[in-house]
């Protein structure tokens, strides 16, 4: 999707200086507490770190590959993930405000309990990812694979779920009223009729729906 286009989604953007420094973690630990600001961090791997309520603050990730990770209560703020792999590392409880995470490995996430405002997802692999008890509120989820993604008891306040795969996916919980979910593909969907009511689906996705609550839908001929 194009600038133009991502501009009118109601998604804050990340905001960046334009001079910002190279840093690397090359044998560095990360502690509790510690803060990075202002800087660019390229092609590392960030392994087997242990730490809570870190705060990055304006910082660029590009084609980082994060390993072995736990960084509860995280806070990221003005951060921009590109090319990234976080796939199966533990960010419960993160406070997340204007990120963006773009054509980024994300399986397997661990969110839980996580607080999200203005954030992107873009292009990524969020299978099996767990939002449980996640609260969302100007959030965008645009082309992810979200395939047996955790939202359960999550709150969802204008949220967006553009062309992302939904197969599998477990609401249960979780209210759908406004969510659009019209554009995303799903061969089944873990969520109850109440969880459901005010959601917008499409007609072929009704039929999906019917089945899972057991329902026949009848031709009637003319």
């Amino acid at each position: 999707m194009d600038k133009k286009n991502r501009k009118n989604a109601n998604v804050l953007r990340p905001n960046m200086p334009k001079d910002m420094e190279p840093f690397t973690f090359t044998d560095r630990n990360i502690y509790t507490e510690d803060v990075f600001q202002l800087r660019v961090i390229e092609n590392e791997v960030i392994e087997n770190q242990t730490a809570e309520k870190v705060c990055f603050d304006q910082i660029i990730f590009k084609n980082v590959t994060f390993d072995q990770i736990t960084f509860h209560k995280l806070e990221l703020t003005d951060v921009i993930f590109e090319k990234c792999d976080l796939s199966n590392i533990d960010l419960s409880d993160a406070i997340m405000h204007r990120v963006e995470m773009n054509d980024c490995k994300i399986l397997g996430l661990n969110l839980l309990g996580s607080t999200l405002r203005n954030v992107l997802f873009h292009n990524c692999y969020a299978d099996f990812a767990t939002f449980r008890f996640a609260n969302c509120k100007q959030v965008k989820f645009e082309n992810t694979s979200l395939c047996n993604a955790d939202f359960y008891r999550s709150e969802l306040m204008k949220v967006e779920l553009c062309e992302s795969n939904l197969d599998q996916a477990q609401m249960s919980g979780t209210k759908l009223a406004g969510i659009d979910i019209s554009s995303c593909p799903f061969d089944g969907l873990g969520a109850t009729l109440e969880d459901l009511q005010g959601c917008i689906i499409s007609p072929e996705q009704a039929v999906v729906l019917s089945r899972t609550f057991g329902l026949i839908i009848k031709e009637i001929e003319t």
